[in-house]
């Protein structure tokens, strides 16, 4: 198979009306289970990234860890988890931001991000843009500077782009 972006969007699983009638959730699964898959993925999204000057990764939990880790550990920078509230033991900043279907509030160390630091947050997924722009709001409301998002998946058509605060990169993009 290649793998290309065009090899990868072949390689995502389309699963028809879920989680509601009429959504297509593009499943990710598919690509992680297959060696070459996720480390075309990796590395095609640590490319996205020539020319960003930056510090460290951000993950938003869950699956921003899937490839912020990866991609942190291949560009030689540091991960800083984005958590959902209450797991994080130490000291953090918090929040909170809409989602399709109610609200959710993220949280981050308050020692992880420095300020005048720059950041690239990197997740599976460009939606409607609500996680990615809640993180880089934490991010510069604690004196960070977000570079760049890099994701895996872009769904163009909800918009997310349009909200975030900084340069966007996605592998796959579907309307």
């Amino acid at each position: 198979m290649n793998l290309n972006a065009d090899g990868l969007k072949k390689s995502v699983r389309e699963i028809y009306d879920f989680p509601i009638p009429g959504i297509v959730f593009r499943d990710i699964t598919t690509v992680l289970k297959d060696a070459d898959a996720l480390r075309a993925a990796v590395d095609t999204m640590a490319t996205m990234l020539d020319g960003v000057e930056f510090d460290a990764v951000l993950g938003p939990e869950s699956r921003g860890f899937i490839f912020g880790m990866p991609l942190a550990y291949k560009l030689n920078k540091g991960f800083v988890p984005v958590r959902k509230a209450g797991k994080l033991p130490a000291e953090t900043a918090r929040r909170e931001y809409a989602l399709e279907y109610g609200n959710a509030i993220i949280e981050i160390h308050r020692d992880a991000i420095v300020p005048g630091k720059k950041y690239v947050i990197a997740d599976d997924l460009l939606a409607t843009g609500g996680t990615a722009r809640a993180t880089a709001e934490l991010v510069a409301e604690m004196g960070g500077i977000v570079a760049a998002g890099v994701f895996f998946i872009e769904l163009a058509g909800l918009g997310g782009r349009k909200i975030m605060p900084c340069d966007v990169r996605s592998l796959l993009v579907y309307d």
